[in-house]
This record gives C-alpha cells, structure tokens and sequence, in this order.
C-alpha cells in the first residue's frame, strides 16, 4: 500500500525542497523580527512613556535599506523557485511516455504497447513522461511524494508533466483542481517497481487473457465501467446522481430529449452504443447536456458488448 518514506522518492524532491524551505526560512524570520520588534517599539514608545508624540523624520539609509535588502531576498527565493521549475519543462528524448486520461471522476493511464490501468505502474530509475489529455472539464495530475503537478487542460497540445522515481513504493495522486461533485473522490496511485519487475508487467497479457476467459462477460462489462468511472456519475440503486441510474434500464423506454424534441426510445444495443459513442444526441429528460464526452476511440466494440451484458443484470 502507500509509502510513507517519501525521501528522495523522484528527481525533482531535492530542488522542490530547497525552494520551499528557503522561502519559509525567511518567512519565519520576518513574522518573528518583525514581532519582537513591534513588541519593542509597543513597550518603549507607549503613552506612559512618552505622552506627548514626537515627530520623527524620514532616513534616506534605511529606506534604502528596507527597499535594497527585500528585493535581493526575493531574487534568492526566485533564484531556488526557478531552478526547481525549469529541469521540468523539458523531458528526456529517451523517456518512456504514458498517456494519462481524467475525466470526471477518475484517472486513466495506457502504455505505449496499448495496455491499460486504473493505477499508474513505473520503473524506479528510468524517467518517464507522462501526457496529460482532459476529456471534460479542468482536472490537475498532483503527486505529492514526486513534487509534481500539472493542470490538464482539455483540447492542450503538448500537455505532459516527467520525472524519474528514485524509490520502490505506492504513493498516491490526486486531482488537484476542483472539477464537480465528485472530485474530493479522484485519487489513484503510482507504484514505482524495480525495472525487471515493471518489464515482466508491461510485458505479461496472459492475465489479462485469463481474466477474459475465466469472467463473464457481464463481470468484465463491469470492470471497465469501473476502470472508466461511470459509476462516479451513474447508480445502481435507483438514485439519481449526475446521470441517470442504470438499474432496470435495460429494455425500457426512456424520455430523452433529441435536439429541441423529446421523444421515447428503448433501452438497446443501438441506444446503449450510442450513449457511449454520441452522448449529447439523447440526452435523458431531466439530466443535463454536455456533462458526458465520448468514449470513441477508448472503447472497442468488444467493450461496448460486455458493458451491454452487464447493464442486462442491473435489476
């Protein structure tokens, strides 16, 4: 599970470190000078003391002083700032690229080699870029223990954060832009793995392949929806949450609006396919348009049948 031991665990810790406690350091210096000094002047120029104000005139030198010394201590701040950010923005050539794919309210993660997880799986030591595609809304990748975050915009070119992990672990991710009801619930996790480890992984099929054999199709239906996050906005009691509720769905009709016509269709193959692929051209009366986007392109026809077989058991 998640890894407590976060010391050194991505390249980018050190530089992300120094700034930060550079910048605190001469926080906390200020607020506790600036105390101790407004204390002072509180208890020696109080009205006992000194009952008749005095005028005291303006000093060139300090003003320089207090003008010259913050704006150098700022610089220092920008200086560690900036040597943190800009190792960041340009990925090694020979990084290993994963795409990652949110969407309210999951995170997604596919391979070069065309596998998919729910959970982000890498090699210690080995640097790896990561793009970054927003399917609906504002979403932003954050791993804490890596010093890494990036907003994911949708329809950005060229959108990716890197990093090399140093550290054998699980640690989490999060979504760190609000992005609707359901975002406090977008977390995943990144399991950093020897290089042998993560090779056999990537490489292996065969339990994928067994699964498939072993599961019925309604049982893997549902294990893509899940991977997918439709039950982030889809019940299966009854309720009504973003979307409708999937439970006894299949074979009724259903009052969708068509453009500006509202008109009844059956819950079917086409219906379903076409939810998927085309969600905005039936919308269900009483939900809202353009809260779903397509999964065309994510989901292969053999998908689209499973999840048909399962929603067939939602009772």
């Amino acid at each position: 599970m998640y890894s407590p031991d976060i010391t050194q665990a991505s390249n980018f810790v050190q530089g992300v470190d120094t700034a930060f406690l550079v910048i605190l350091g001469i926080s906390f210096f200020f607020l506790i000078a600036l105390t101790v000094v407004m204390i002072y002047f509180i208890y020696k120029y109080n009205n006992k003391r000194h009952p008749v104000a005095t005028q005291i005139h303006g000093s060139t030198i300090l003003e320089i002083v207090w003008t010259v010394i913050p704006f150098l201590l700022t610089m220092v701040m920008f200086y560690y700032g900036w040597a943190g950010w800009k190792p960041m923005q340009k990925a090694p050539k020979d990084a290993m690229e994963v795409t990652v794919y949110a969407r309210m309210w999951n995170f997604s993660y596919e391979y070069e080699n065309g596998k998919r997880t729910d959970t982000l799986y890498l090699p210690k030591d080995k640097p790896v870029k990561l793009n970054l595609k927003a399917m609906d809304v504002l979403h932003s990748l954050y791993i804490p223990a890596f010093r890494v975050k990036q907003d994911m915009v949708p329809n950005k070119e060229n959108n990716f954060m890197w990093f090399e992990p140093q550290r054998v672990g699980m640690y989490e991710i999060y979504c760190a832009e609000y992005c609707g009801m359901q975002h406090s619930y977008m977390y995943s996790y990144v399991k950093v793995m020897e290089d042998s480890a993560f090779q056999s992984f990537i490489a292996d099929t065969s339990m994928v392949a067994a699964s498939a054999n072993i599961d019925s199709p309604g049982a893997t239906g549902k294990r893509i929806m899940q991977n997918i996050g439709c039950f982030a906005c889809h019940t299966l009691d009854g309720t009504k949450l973003v979307g409708p509720s999937f439970k006894g769905i299949w074979g009724e009709e259903q009052s969708v609006v068509t453009g500006k016509e509202t008109r009844k269709v059956l819950v079917d193959e086409d219906y379903i396919k076409r939810s998927i692929y085309d969600p905005n051209a039936d919308v269900v009366e009483g939900f809202m348009k353009g809260l779903m986007v397509s999964y065309q392109g994510q989901l292969s026809e053999d998908d689209i049948a499973s999840i048909i077989e399962y929603l067939k058991t939602v009772k």
